[in-house]
């Protein structure tokens, strides 16, 4: 991980909130200042311009993300689980509030408006959860656990696409129920039937 200051990993974790809220056009410098309580020369030492910033934070994010698909590789190997554990993660974020949406999916809805540095880190991001749901499905494929009806790397896809508008659908509603009950029997509509 980061060897960065406690002030700069401050700026991070309140840039993501700020991000989180409203975009990122949605804050500024100034913003951040307030939040953490440190004057804007400050941020501008850490991260010299707002695409530093956030570049930094998402990939800071896609590592974090990184470990934990390779955490959940070891500590459950069922395919099956592993989808659940994911989707589970995510539900227990919207529930209590403290990451109401992946911070990425709200920067690929402003890909094309986003610095190059940053929508590359957006992508990567992307492509890294899209890489690990392929292989779980390939594995759970493998052992008769799943009944795909496309290739793994377009059931992957799929997967992707329906949490985040699971996220989205709960948001836009203000419950963050609907999360659940739109990713629960996505699941279980995957697993072979004996």
């Amino acid at each position: 991980m980061s060897n960065l200051s406690t002030t700069a990993d401050d700026i991070l974790a309140c840039a993501q909130v700020l991000i989180i809220a409203g975009g990122y056009n949605g804050f500024s410098y100034a913003d951040v200042a307030e939040v953490v309580g440190i004057r804007k020369p400050s941020i501008h030492h850490h991260f010299p311009t707002k695409a530093d910033l956030v570049r930094t934070l998402i990939s800071q994010y896609r590592e974090k993300a990184t470990i934990g698909f390779a955490n959940l590789e070891r500590q459950i190997p069922d395919p099956v689980e592993q989808l659940r554990s994911y989707t589970g993660y995510w539900s227990a974020c919207i529930r209590d509030a403290s990451a109401p949406f992946c911070v990425c999916a709200l920067l690929a809805s402003e890909l094309p408006g986003l610095p190059a540095e940053v929508a590359s880190e957006v992508r990567t991001h992307f492509q890294g959860i899209s890489t690990w749901l392929t292989s779980v499905f390939k594995r759970g494929q493998l052992e008769g656990k799943f009944t795909l009806k496309s290739a793994p790397r377009i059931e992957a896809e799929i997967f992707l696409a329906t949490v985040h508008g699971a996220m989205l659908s709960a948001r836009a509603y203000g419950d963050a129920e609907i999360f659940q009950a739109i990713t629960a029997p996505m699941v279980d509509r995957l697993c072979t039937r004996h």
